[in-house]
């Protein structure tokens, strides 16, 4: 599993003149930095735009999954088991059919190629699973909670806001965490809605040192590594919160 990591670090410090080196140096005898520097001067604005992209897709995801999470779990709407279903259902459906539609929509509507047109794009994938992860987790605080908070007076609102959320904490970190990567590392959405945007992300970026009859490979693994580091922080960080939160509601006393 670690095997491709490894080689990626290896390849980005490989001078260019020994990229087809047969058999190939399993560690970099003579490294070189020239991969990371054209990333610093290359690069930086596709990972701020990624950065950009990133954060906007879980804003929207918190402030659409959260309340609808709560409204599944505690309120119990009429129809919420269809709309649980139909948010399943829309997990099936692969991103390229997806990006497809969008397409579409985005020529019609003036979306293409705007770092917020690819936010609301990413969004529709981080939300269905979002709400089922709020729903999953808040379904296991206890309703006393609720009970207690409307005697006090609190409106169905603020007791979403002052009790339920700050109790939801594994959720929201982990529903932040997994919006936050699938919209750092998209692709499809990226290539077929930004294709020629002024602000792309990382993973159109990259294609910079890709050409006809040129590869820069060091410089492409580089950025690769540069592009993980952000990831790789995240889920070290957030790995017990991402334990609880994915678990929740799995066992029921």
């Amino acid at each position: 599993m670690l095997f491709p990591v490894y080689w990626m670090l290896n390849v980005s410090l490989t001078p260019q003149q020994d990229m087809r080196k047969t058999p190939p140096d399993l560690l970099p005898l003579h490294p070189t930095f020239e991969g990371y520097r054209a990333v610093l001067n290359d690069q930086l604005p596709y990972l701020g735009t990624s950065l950009l992209i990133g954060l906007g897709t879980v804003a929207v995801t918190l402030v659409l999954a959260a309340p609808a999470g709560y409204s599944l779990a505690k309120l119990r709407p009429s129809g919420g088991g269809v709309l649980s279903l139909g948010l399943l259902i829309a997990q099936m459906i692969p991103g390229i059919v997806m990006a497809m539609g969008f397409y579409g929509i985005f020529l019609n509507a003036g979306l293409l190629n705007s770092w917020w047109g690819l936010i609301i794009a990413d969004s529709t994938i981080a939300v269905p699973f979002g709400v089922m992860i709020f729903t999953a987790f808040m379904s296991g605080i206890p309703d006393e909670l609720t009970a207690a908070a409307r005697i006090d007076g609190a409106s169905t609102w603020r007791t979403f806001w002052s009790v339920i959320l700050p109790v939801s904490r594994n959720a929201v970190v982990t529903v932040s965490l997994f919006s936050f990567l699938w919209a750092w590392s998209d692709f499809v959405f990226a290539n077929t809605l930004d294709g020629g945007g002024e602000l792309r992300p990382i993973t159109l970026g990259i294609y910079r040192y890709i050409g006809n009859n040129n590869q820069e490979w060091n410089a492409i693994m580089a950025t690769a590594v540069i592009a993980s580091i952000p990831a790789a922080v995240l889920l070290v960080l957030a790995q017990r919160y991402v334990a609880a939160g994915v678990t929740a509601g799995a066992v029921k006393d």
